[in-house]
């Protein structure tokens, strides 16, 4: 057995030594994503995957979003691809992937299923996002610029993990989940911007759930396929990074530093709107504003005059616009055709310049406000700023509140943080 698949095999079976800010980041995450999901229901890509599954039928073992309840692997997939939906969700920008829509499905319905109190649950998702952020370090940046999904890829191992964990396999169990899970694990990028990319968290999911199923009943993989000739990595334009990936397992949780959003639009744009935040830009005070950032979002996020809502949520010019004239980029509702239109956003977007500067990593933007009164400003915003735990919670709960109403959101944060059965919370996915 390779020494990487059993050092992060024997830590997502053994004992661990989990930190306060771990668990409730955790638990920040677990709120972040039902409040997500439940909003993103009534997406396109929501509404064909879920009559996907009600239309074949099968044991009812997993409530789903919206409503209803199905088949462990179908409610995962149905689960991870209605919270990624609006792509509202977190991110972990060490290997560019979103933790919570492939790990927090296939570890709830598993933990519902098997009547596991939330605890459990909370510990082996933890657990489950910090292999797939050290997988994820694994494969490396070539893997991601190769055109695969992180969030598929390297979620597809930790929702294996997180599932296994809840079950409790122990470490043989746990490798030999990491090499099925290397045949299962898939996600392309070329599917962004389509309903492929919420799909494709749906699938790691899934396929995370049906590897330890399998595992459960005796199934037999190679074992060693995460690594080696014709492995995972091998042939997926993987990196091997080993010293990356381990430094640090079971002292430091990487999990700590996951972004949430804060504004319902591409993470890209997120460090000029906070940056526009510290500055209190506001409309009748602008004469000038510049946006620089990593020429990497130049091509994701810099549509110039978009003409949808959609293309807003990939527009720098746009959502900075937005912000100024007092719209809520926290709300999905507030990127719409109407908005791009309005004459308005129209005059103050043509103030807007936006720059490449690769002096800025991905997630740094620097905004330079020119106002009418001849007054120059500047600020330099970083997501991966550190962020207090209080703040955190301040912001990840006032924005569950406005997707789905404070009382609800009150009462999932009390439930995850004074404990219960995870039955109780998957019933809040109806909403």
């Amino acid at each position: 057995m390779s020494g990487f698949t059993s050092t992060l095999a024997s830590f997502a079976a053994g004992p661990v030594n989990t930190t306060a800010q771990a668990r409730a980041t955790t638990s920040l995450s677990v709120l972040d994503w039902i409040a997500v999901g439940r909003a993103g229901v009534s997406e396109p890509v929501s509404v064909a995957v879920r009559d996907l599954v009600q239309e074949e039928g099968g044991a009812a073992q997993a409530h789903l979003f919206g409503g209803g309840a199905a088949p462990l692997r179908a409610a995962a997939l149905v689960n991870g691809t209605v919270s990624h939906a609006l792509d509202y969700d977190d991110t972990h920008f060490a290997h560019i992937g979103h933790p919570s829509v492939a790990i927090l499905p296939a570890a709830l319905a598993v933990s519902e299923w098997d009547d596991r109190i939330l605890v459990d649950l909370l510990e082996a998702a933890l657990i489950g996002m910090e292999v797939s952020i050290r997988i994820g370090l694994w494969l490396g940046r070539d893997h991601y610029q190769a055109g695969f999904h992180q969030t598929a890829t390297a979620g597809a191992f930790g929702a294996a993990v997180a599932a296994g964990r809840v079950l409790g396999f122990d470490a043989n169990q746990m490798q030999q989940v990491l090499g099925l899970t290397s045949t299962r694990s898939a996600g392309l990028k070329a599917q962004f911007g389509t309903m492929g990319k919420p799909y494709n968290a749906g699938l790691a999911a899934s396929a995370g759930i049906e590897v330890v199923l399998l595992i459960k009943r005796g199934f037999e993989p190679n074992a060693s396929a995460l690594e080696g000739q014709y492995g995972f990595g091998a042939t997926h334009q993987g990196a091997a990074d080993t010293s990356a990936a381990l430094d640090g397992l079971g002292e430091e949780w990487l999990f700590e530093s996951v972004s949430h959003k804060f504004h319902a639009c591409c993470h890209g744009l997120h460090a000029a709107l906070e940056a526009a935040l510290r500055l209190d830009v506001a409309e009748p005070e602008v004469a000038e504003i510049k946006v620089k950032t990593h020429p990497r979002w130049m091509s994701v996020c810099n549509q110039m005059s978009p003409t949808t809502g959609l293309g807003a949520k990939f527009s720098y010019r746009t959502v900075i616009a937005m912000q100024a004239l007092g719209y809520d980029t926290a709300l999905p509702s507030s990127y719409t055709e109407k908005v791009c239109a309005d004459p308005r956003i129209r005059s103050l977007r043509d103030r807007i310049t936006v720059e490449a500067d690769e002096t800025l990593t991905e997630t740094q933007a620097r905004l330079e406000l020119l106002r009418r009164d001849g007054v120059r400003r500047e600020v330099t915003q970083d997501l991966m700023a550190p962020m207090s735990l209080a703040d955190r919670e301040d912001r990840v709960r006032a924005k569950a509140s406005k997707l789905i109403g404070g009382d609800e959101a009150d009462a999932i944060w009390s439930m995850l943080r004074t404990g219960g059965r995870a039955r109780d919370l998957a019933a809040k996915l109806a909403g």
